[in-house]
């Protein structure tokens, strides 16, 4: 076999500098002597990486005796070593495409930014340096093809083994260094991190708050059209198949994200329905053979699945941690086989998806709003009135040296794209819509001013005030945040109903989680505003899958429309500081 050129390696610490490759790989020696206590002397970690643009290459030496398994999963690769103690560590970052390491336990975990199947995203080899030391190499990349090579001795599975008792406490271990150094990474790439943390005084809770990008974003299937909404129903090309059978699920875990994989035999077919907690998944032309029916504790997104055979063939039912629509909560698609002759339906699980459908050009716009009548004094003759097209304030969150909340976007530069898009929308409607800010800009350097002259637009002879915002949670909770939800003050009687409407008008338009109403009368921006006020949250940049949905053109798309469509309602139906439905109808309350 040709030899191999040197790897180009970072040393990690106390690691043996590398030697030249001198040919392949020897047999491996008699394994290690045991202690009296049974624990073998050898180790095995502390690897050397390096990065070559997008792709990350991690060494590690193999002792003599040492045997492992290779695993690729959709978060990454794991090692299951035997033969040596695998030295504990956390580490946050190896390079561009290797986001975390951690051993111990027996078993180590290279955690990548996007997902790994048997031939993609990764490949493997080993070699033997000068001094006979024998390696395994490891290169990680989205790009990247071949797996395992022929040089690699190890065994290398479809999926991950169960995780012992151990290991999974190892695996458990504080990510307290990965967070600083992950954060210290985005610090020097941001242009304007903000050099504290924390919450701002008068903002929501987690909102100025920086997150560290501990967790990797949330695979795209292979693929898929994210052009096109999931199929509700399909088929499977080929001729069908009399009394094949369905194999049991396969099962591939990210943060915030389970995919579940079907394998559909030629001819069989499929129906989804979606509703109430959970998802069931009609085939027919295949049965359930002699595997096991059920599974129970698959993931926080799927709690359980299980078969019931029907006379067609039949039903798959998923029973999930929350909701599920026909638009949120799930997506599918039907994928062409990788080998053989079975097409695999794979269906993504997580609270966060939202709608990421395109909207039409005849769907971007809004119904008219007509002009208002300012009557002058008390005369309520026609002549003595005016018509003028309502106001509203349309407030983008942060600006300038303030960037709001870091994750998987930067805050301001969202909420200006979404403030843009429904200032255009209104305006085109007839409605006269007054930005609080309409670039990169603060209105003052201290934050509390800042605030106060943001509130200060909101005055009689205006509407209604809309702040739009972008969530955030601290890096050790980022799973639990995830949705829309919509901030009021009691400043105003109406200040409820105008959160109410923005919040019903977005999720319709999303799908996204619906986190409710929140009432804080320390928000600054509606405690001091003198007409309706709203702060809408549209999404958490820290969540691995919302945080996608806030770098989505569709999902922005979406929101500023729902966020339009719910102040068009206000205005129309008197939710509005004048109390004057522009619809005909009866007054809002409070009047």
């Amino acid at each position: 076999m040709p030899v191999q050129a040197a790897p180009s390696l970072r040393l990690g610490p106390g690691a043996p500098a590398p030697s030249a490759v001198t040919g392949p790989a020897q047999a491996a020696p008699a394994p290690a002597p045991l202690t009296l206590t049974g624990v073998q002397n050898a180790t095995f970690g502390t690897p050397r990486s390096s990065s070559d643009g997008n792709t990350t290459r991690v060494v590690f030496d193999l002792p003599a005796g040492v045997t492992y398994t290779l695993a690729p999963t959709f978060g990454g690769l794991r090692l299951d070593v035997a033969g040596a103690r695998v030295l504990p560590a956390v580490t946050a970052r190896l390079g561009p495409s290797v986001t975390e390491y951690r051993a111990g336990g027996g078993q180590v975990t290279l955690v990548t930014p996007f997902p790994l199947s048997l031939s993609d995203g990764w490949r493997a080899s080993e070699a033997t340096i000068l001094g006979g030391t024998r390696v395994l190499i490891l290169e990680f990349g989205a790009t990247l093809a071949g797996g395992a090579g022929p040089t690699v001795k190890g065994t290398v599975l479809s999926g991950p083994p169960a995780t012992s008792a151990a290991a999974q406490a190892a695996l458990n271990t504080p990510l307290a260094q990965a967070q600083a150094a992950a954060q210290a990474t985005r610090a020097d790439d941001a242009n304007d991190a903000p050099t504290t943390h924390g919450t701002a005084p008068g903002l929501p809770p987690g909102d100025s708050v920086v997150v560290a990008p501990v967790l990797p974003p949330a695979p795209a299937l292979p693929g898929a059209d994210a052009d096109k909404p999931s199929a509700l129903v399909g088929r499977v090309p080929g001729a069908l198949q009399p009394g094949a059978s369905l194999g049991a699920p396969r099962v591939g875990k990210n943060p915030g994200l389970t995919r579940m994989v079907l394998d559909l035999p030629p001819g069989s077919s499929y129906r989804i329905v979606p509703g109430g907690v959970g998802l069931r998944v009609e085939i027919t032309g295949a049965n359930s053979g002699a595997i096991a029916q059920t599974a129970q504790n698959v993931s926080p997104e799927v709690r359980s699945w299980r078969y019931e055979p029907t006379s067609a063939g039949l039903n798959v039912i998923f029973v999930t941690g929350t909701p599920t629509t026909p638009r949120s909560g799930w997506r599918a698609q039907l994928l062409a086989p990788s080998s053989g002759d079975r097409s695999r339906l794979a269906i993504d699980f997580s609270p966060a998806l939202a709608d990421l459908t395109p909207l039409s050009a005849r769907e971007k716009v809004i119904a008219a709003v007509p002009p208002m009548s300012m009557t002058r004094g008390t005369a309520i003759l026609a002549l003595s009135a005016s018509f003028v097209r309502p106001r509203v304030i349309i407030d983008p969150g942060h600006g300038g040296v303030d960037p709001g909340a870091v994750g998987s976007i930067v805050e301001k530069q969202v909420t200006l794209d979404v403030g843009l898009r429904v200032a255009g929308l209104l305006r085109a409607a007839g409605v006269d819509a007054v930005m609080t800010r309409d670039s990169d800009r603060e209105l003052s350097r201290d934050k509390n001013t800042d605030l106060n002259m943001r509130a200060a637009m909101g005055t009689p002879g205006t509407q209604m005030y809309v702040s739009i915002h972008v969530n955030a949670m601290p890096a050790a909770s980022v799973l639990r945040g995830y949705g829309v939800e919509t901030w009021w003050n009691p400043n105003h009687p109406l200040s409820a109903a105008l959160a109410q409407t923005l919040q019903q008008e977005v999720i319709a338009e999303t799908g996204a989680f619906n986190q409710g109403l929140r009432n804080n009368r320390s928000l600054a921006v509606l405690r001091n505003s003198r007409i309706p006020a709203a702060l809408i949250e549209i999404g958490y940049t820290s969540h691995p899958v919302d945080g996608l949905n806030l770098r989505d053109n569709n999902y922005l798309d979406r929101v500023a429309l729902g966020i339009a469509t719910g102040i068009r309602t206000a205005l129309m139906t008197g939710v509005s500081a004048s109390g004057v439905p522009l619809g005909g109808g009866v007054g809002g309350a409070g009047k």
